[in-house]
């Protein structure tokens, strides 16, 4: 089975990225990160490309909306870019995959609701056909709140995808969900060509109905290796990952430090 390879999503350290580009990717370079996965890329594309190409790095997937008409920023609800913009901006950083990172909890509880999404996606994925892309979708714990036909929504929802569709699963969210993830990731197989690698003390699920909104403080989320996450059998679970990549939502410490301690475990288990 080859090894998949070692990235870091944006989204981890975007706080550092907007105070200080270049000092923030030299850190990455020198943690021996050669590969990252785009965050907030459609209205930066050309300056990441080249501070990308300054330190040594290429981003082969990346994260924009898809599949909503709007989506939370600092600034509140924005609109969403148009499609065309997205796969343009992809083009300009060499990306292969435009992964779509959140769809909210309503839009997972019926049938009908589900079944919209996976159309949507398949439609983006026919459009970024033809800039020479594909498509995918990234999990949180929402996506497995209903039941359909017997299967979870998430699972119900990957049925319905074209087989051009690619899937990003998120392991601390879909532990979260309480879903066994090593089972999970073997009933997906070969749809799944990235894995968000983030370990940590899994607590209550906060993309329930009723729960209030989330406190990303409250999670418990720590470097690989360091949790309760069996983070090697979720690889060793779906071998046509291409990308492992280390995110994290919040740390309450130095978060280049809780990035270089992901690195180091998958460094020593080959992953780089």
């Amino acid at each position: 089975m080859a090894q998949p390879q070692l990235s870091i999503q944006l989204y981890t350290v975007n706080n550092l990225l907007v105070s200080d580009l270049d000092g923030t990717l030299a850190r990455l370079a020198a943690m021996g990160i050669r590969q990252v996965e785009a965050y907030a890329f459609v209205d930066r594309a050309e300056s990441l490309a080249a501070a990308f190409a300054k330190h040594g790095l290429e981003a082969k997937t990346g994260h924009a909306p898809l599949l909503s008409d709007e989506f939370r920023s600092p600034d509140g609800m924005v609109p969403a870019p148009t499609h065309a913009d997205v796969f343009a901006a992809a083009k300009t950083l060499g990306l292969e995959y435009v992964i779509d990172p959140f769809v909210a909890l309503e839009r997972w509880l019926t049938r009908e609701a589900i079944e919209d999404t996976a159309n949507r996606l398949n439609v983006a994925a026919k459009e970024a056909a033809e800039h020479g892309l594909k498509v995918g979708y990234h999990n949180h714990a929402q996506e497995f709140a209903a039941e359909i036909d017997g299967v979870n929504g998430y699972e119900y929802f990957a049925s319905l995808l074209d087989d051009e569709v690619i899937l990003e699963v998120d392991a601390f969210w879909a532990a979260t969900a309480k879903v066994d993830v090593t089972a999970l990731l073997g009933r997906l197989g070969d749809k799944v060509k990235a894995l968000h690698i983030k370990d940590g003390i899994i607590g209550e699920n906060p993309f329930v109905v009723g729960a209030p909104a989330l406190d990303k403080s409250t999670l418990d989320q720590r470097s690989a290796g360091q949790g309760e996450l069996p983070l090697l059998d979720y690889l060793a679970a779906a071998p046509s990952t291409e990308f492992a990549v280390i995110e994290f939502d919040y740390v309450p410490g130095d978060m280049l430090e809780a990035v270089q301690g992901s690195v180091e475990f998958l460094h020593q288990h080959g992953i780089r």
